[in-house]
Parts: C-alpha cells; sequence; structure tokens
C-alpha cells in the first residue's frame, strides 16, 4: 500500500516518433488530471535520440568506436570517423535547424557544403535529371529552401543512426527498436538474455535518462506505455533501472503491445521489472489499480490486469488475470489530453520522404485526438476486430470535441491535429466540420477514413473548408474480389470516386495497401498494381504504402482459416508458465506466389508513383521476374470517374 498522496509518471519508451509526442501519455496524464490525481509525463524517446545526437553524444560514439578493435568497422563507421569534425561542428546547429531555432541555417545546409554527406545521400542520385543537373529542383523548385535543407538534413541524421546501429548497438532505430526481441516472441527468453547482458552506450545514455526524470519527479507509481514491439526493450530497461532504483516504485506495463500480444501472458519474469499489466482501455483499469494502491480497493477487485502470485518451496511463481466487471469510461468523460510537461519545443520536423503526403507522418508537430473510440465497420477479415480497440465504438458530441481542441490549442500554441482514430466516422466528421466553422475556429487536420460513399463531393468540400489538408485509408488489395473476401465494404470504383471528390476539393489522400493476402495471386498482385497506378495517374491518391499481409490471432482470418483457403502453421509448443506475445501466426497459403519477391517490386512501384516517375509505364516493368500482362483495361478508373461525373450530370 501506498500512502497518499500519489504521485503518477506516464513515459514514452524508445522509440517512436520524432517530430511529435506519441498521445498515450497525453491521453492519461488529462484522463489522471481531470480525476484529481498528481500526473506528469516525459517523452524518453525524445530525449534519448537529442542526447545521442547531441555534440557530448558523439563524442561518446567516438570513444566506443575506437575503443572496439578496429577491424570491426564497416564502411560506414570508417567513414563517420574520417569525417567526425565535421560532424562534431555540425550537430548542434543541424538539430537546432530541424526544431525550427535557427532556420537561417537551411541556406547552408541546401548549398550541400556545409554537412558530410555519407551513404543516405546517394538516394539522391535517383532523381538527377538527363543534364544531369540539381537532383532535388524538380521537388523543391527555386523557393523552397526550408524543406531541401530539412530533407538534407534528415538524409544526415539517418547516416549517423545507421552508424549507431553498425558500430554500437545492431538493434538500434530511429522508430523500431530492438524490434525482434519482441515482436511475436512466443517466450520470454530472447529480451530476458538482451536485458541481463551488459548494457551499451544506449542502454546506459537510457538508464541516465530514466533516473533523471524518475529523481525530477519523485514519483511512487512509473506508467509505461508500449505502442509498438519497437518500444518494448527500452521499456524493460526503463523498468530495470527504476527498480535498481527504488523497488518501492510501482511500476506498471500497457499500451498497444501489450494489448494485441501479451493477452494471454504467462511468463512470472515480466514481473521482475514490473508490478502490474494492463489490458485495453487503460483508463478504468487504472482507477481501480490506484484505489488499490491506496487501500481503498482488493487486488482481486482489480480490473484488466495481469499480476504475478509469489510461489512457496513446493511451487513456483505463477501469473494471475484479474478482471472484476465494471463499465469502462464513456469516451466523452475521458477527459483532454494534456501534453504539460513534454518539451514541444524539442521535437524534430524531419522530411524523409519527398512527397507532400507522406512527409505528414514526420514533419510537424501535431496535436493527435481521437474523433471516437474504437471502429464503427469492425468487419475486415485481416483487422484484430475482436479486441477492445476495435470493437468498442463510442463517441462524443461535436460540442465536446471541439471543446478539447479550443483547450489544446490554448495550452500547446499550435493548431495542426492529426485525428488517430481507426476510421472516423462520416458523420462525425461532418458535425465536426460544421461545429468547427460555427465557431470561427481555424485549424488544420488530417485522419484516418474508410473510402465510403457517404463521403460525397460536398462533404469532401466541407470537411477542406474546415481545415481539412488530408486523408489516408484502406485500399488494401486493389481487387474486388479480394475487398469482398475480405470484408472491406467497398469497391475499387467506389474508392476511385471517393478518392477523387477529396484530391477534388484540395485534400491530399494516402492508401494503404496491402499485398500477400489468402488467395491472392501473381496475377492479382500485377491487376492490383494497374489499379494503384492509374489511381495516381488520375490524381485520385497522392501517397500510398504497401503492406505485408500479416495474419494475426484475434483477426477473422486467424479465427477462421478455412474461410479464407488458408491453413495456420502450429504455433510452438511451450512448457507451462512461459508464455509470453502471442499475435502473428504463419499460414500455408494455395497459391504458392512468391510474395517476398512481389513486394519488392510493389514497394519500387509505388515510391517512383509517389514522385510521379513512371506512371506510364507498363507494370510489369516494375518486376525482376516473369509476370503476366495485367488483365485490369489501361482506362478502367478513368471510366469509372467519367460515369460518375455522367450520373451526376444527368441527376
Amino acid at each position: 500500500m501506498l500512502a497518499p498522496p500519489l504521485r503518477v509518471l506516464s513515459i514514452i519508451p524508445p522509440m517512436t516518433q520524432l517530430n511529435t509526442p506519441y498521445p498515450s501519455t497525453a491521453y492519461l496524464t488529462g484522463f489522471l488530471r481531470s480525476r484529481g490525481v498528481d500526473a506528469v509525463q516525459v517523452d524518453l524517446a525524445l530525449a534519448l535520440v537529442l542526447r545521442l545526437l547531441s555534440a557530448d553524444g558523439l563524442v561518446q560514439v567516438r570513444d566506443a568506436i575506437e575503443a572496439a578493435p578496429t577491424s570491426s568497422r564497416t564502411p560506414r563507421v570508417a567513414a563517420f570517423i574520417a569525417q567526425f569534425d565535421r560532424y562534431l561542428a555540425t550537430i548542434t546547429p543541424t538539430i537546432a535547424f530541424l526544431q525550427g531555432r535557427d532556420p537561417t541555417l537551411g541556406h547552408r545546409i541546401a548549398g550541400r557544403s556545409f554537412l558530410p554527406e555519407g551513404p543516405r545521400f546517394a538516394a539522391l542520385d535517383v532523381f538527377i535529371d538527363d543534364d544531369g543537373g540539381d537532383p532535388l529542383a524538380w521537388a523543391f523548385g527555386a523557393l523552397g529552401t526550408q524543406d531541401r535543407a530539412r530533407h538534407l538534413a534528415t538524409l544526415y541524421l539517418n547516416d549517423l543512426a545507421d552508424v549507431l546501429r553498425e558500430a554500437i548497438d545492431p538493434r538500434f532505430e530511429f522508430v523500431r527498436y530492438a524490434e525482434s526481441l519482441a515482436q511475436s516472441q512466443p517466450t520470454f527468453e530472447p529480451l530476458a538474455q538482451a536485458l541481463a547482458a551488459p548494457p551499451n552506450l544506449i542502454d546506459r545514455t537510457l538508464a541516465a535518462l530514466t533516473l533523471g526524470a524518475v529523481q525530477q519527479h519523485r514519483p511512487n507509481v512509473v506508467l509505461i506505455s508500449v505502442p509498438f514491439p519497437g518500444s518494448v526493450y527500452a521499456a524493460f530497461r526503463i523498468a530495470q533501472v527504476i527498480k535498481a532504483f527504488d523497488p518501492a516504485i510501482v511500476t506498471v506495463l500497457g499500451g498497444g503491445f501489450v494489448n494485441t500480444e501479451l493477452r494471454e501472458l504467462a511468463e512470472p519474469r515480466v514481473f521482475d521489472h514490473f508490478d502490474y499489466v494492463t489490458l485495453d482501455a487503460g483508463e478504468r483499469p487504472l482507477l481501480a489499480l490506484l484505489e488499490h494502491l491506496q487501500g481503498k480497493r482488493s487486488r482481486q477487485r482489480l480490473v484488466r490486469t495481469f499480476v504475478r502470485d509469489a510461489g512457496d518451496d513446493t511451487s513456483p511463481p505463477t501469473v494471475r488475470w484479474l478482471n472484476w466487471i465494471e463499465p469502462d469510461i464513456a469516451f466523452a468523460e475521458v477527459g483532454t489530453p494534456t501534453w504539460d510537461g513534454l518539451p514541444l519545443e524539442r521535437y524534430l520536423s524531419l522530411l524523409d520522404m519527398l512527397n507532400p503526403m507522406h512527409r505528414l507522418w514526420s514533419d510537424g508537430r501535431w496535436n493527435k485526438l481521437t474523433v471516437a473510440q474504437g471502429c464503427y465497420w469492425k468487419k475486415c477479415s485481416f483487422c484484430d476486430v475482436s479486441l477492445d480497440y476495435i470493437s468498442r465504438y463510442e463517441g462524443a458530441s461535436a460540442a465536446t470535441l471541439v471543446d478539447r481542441i479550443e483547450a489544446i490549442v490554448q495550452e500547446t500554441g499550435q493548431t495542426g491535429f492529426h485525428f488517430v482514430d481507426e476510421a472516423a466516422p462520416p458523420k462525425a466528421l461532418k458535425t465536426l466540420a460544421a461545429e468547427l466553422q460555427r465557431r470561427h475556429l481555424s485549424i488544420s487536420w488530417w485522419g484516418n477514413i474508410r473510402f465510403e460513399k457517404s463521403f460525397s463531393p460536398a462533404l469532401c468540400q466541407q470537411l477542406a473548408d474546415s481545415g481539412c489538408i488530408a486523408i489516408s485509408g484502406g485500399l488494401e488489395v486493389a481487387s474486388d474480389r479480394l475487398l469482398t473476401l475480405m470484408k472491406k465494404g467497398v469497391s475499387v470504383d467506389q474508392v476511385a470516386r471517393v478518392t477523387k471528390a477529396f484530391s477534388d476539393a484540395g485534400i491530399l489522400v494516402h492508401a494503404y495497401l496491402m499485398y500477400g493476402f489468402p488467395t491472392q495471386t501473381v496475377q492479382d498482385t500485377v491487376d492490383a498494381l494497374e489499379y494503384v497506378r492509374q489511381l495516381f495517374e488520375a490524381g485520385c491518391i497522392q501517397s500510398g504504402f504497401f503492406h505485408r499481409f500479416a495474419c494475426t490471432v484475434h483477426s477473422p482470418v486467424g479465427q477462421n482459416p478455412q474461410d479464407y483457403g488458408v491453413t495456420l502453421l502450429p504455433l510452438p509448443a511451450l512448457t507451462p508458465n512461459t508464455a509470453f506475445a502471442k499475435n502473428d501466426i504463419a499460414f500455408i497459403d494455395p497459391t504458392g506466389a512468391d510474395h517476398d519477391a512481389l513486394g519488392v517490386a510493389l514497394k519500387k512501384a509505388l515510391y517512383n508513383y509517389m514522385h510521379g516517375i513512371g506512371l506510364d509505364a507498363d507494370v510489369r516493368s516494375w518486376f525482376d521476374m516473369p509476370v503476366p500482362r495485367t488483365k485490369v483495361h489501361r482506362q478502367r478508373i478513368a471510366r469509372a470517374l467519367a460515369a460518375q461525373e455522367g450520373s451526376s450530370v444527368v441527376a
């Protein structure tokens, strides 16, 4: 039992976005404060990168490299050492530039004589024109000095990240740090071995930052929110450091990774680092846990929480699942997220993709907000529709949402919003747009939707007038047969018409694309790429990303594989009390298509389409293997759009 008052520290672990805070701690901190709890937050993902990519950090990297045998240096690391003085002289001003604190430096960076250029800059050669001219002029023109400089500075940071990975820690990535240690790992053993290994420079840096945060805020409860597999290793390292510093501090693990992959957790060693592991929406479990810690609630009445029961001489420790049934906190009552305590002026506005839509994920500081909890469709066969974050759909009134928006703008001074819904409902967006316009509130916003016919040209224009600058949505496999099989609820023609309505309203469109879905043949893949080519050519979409289909145990495909023509492979056999992560599951697809090889071509084609290159080429030219000619008529999308225009005229 903890003596009151409680002080709760929420931590964003490495690695997540560097341009804006991951929103989980902002949600929880805002909610806890609305209930009178003393709550604060820190972003150790940003802090770690800023510490490593500083003058002192680079000196430590150099010292670590020089302490290792010279024979172990890769060409990239050797080049870093050879140009170390230039890196040391440029790192501090470059970080300041990417933080928006020194924009005039953009002129020097854009001139390409200021920054040392490593292997990442070789990508620019792709864009050199036939006359050997400026490789970036086509993208940025004569006036885009700041964008040009940010792109070059981003390549510079990526070079340094490569050095850290090759010289210090092979697990290091700006976003997917040590992902392989956690992603669908059936046992805890690989992670346990990594945590028992001597700490490297990155581990020691993270430990120092963790101790600094704990000593500054003096919490007695620490919440660590893990959204992705790439955040798991660092989250456990943080908890390890906290427990070594003060075992009395209560550590709690939650977040997206936990909600999807640890639902059958049975590994007691997890609780060497965390006292509690909570699932799904965190508000109700946290309230119950805090009441328990204050002696107001028994342990048996914890909500959606794993704990460890200590063993004795005759039995080992075991994991217990506690789920006292209480209603969740309504979405309208979770309070307003707060970014108080996060250093908003220190985030890095990166530009790793020249495409104007694609860059939004890493460029700019966005206030992240949710229009509605869950998904109103919840039918897609590839999605975890049985889990709380999808299946429990709740909305809030437009007035409540705009009240939250106004409060966030007042707090942060920034008017850009990214709505992070699974799929924002058309009706909710319509009423939200009307309320924004009624209050004459000027914001810029973007978010995720389904490409459904409710998004008429008139509604798209209203959304644009309210501040919508971009939307993203799932086209998945551009095949009517496969869209029907995956219960997507849209057709290729419908997607074309809806995306064109958004584009015509001046709203950028990003399409989530998929390959390797059950029963997808090589012919299906070639035809899907042709549809995508035509959508780019017709100006329906401006950006996209191809994801490899992964079968998860919580999706309809994973639960009913026979309905999708595949056979699941058995999961690894585990001894009792050892289960850790469980999510992805392999399967046998009778088509036998080499989706790995096909995926290389799809991603190459899409990268070029996003830069306006190769849109008139036969899609077969992107493949390094013989593939069949597409069966899609070359004017299929144009005809679908023309048919819509004709019906509109008649109407």
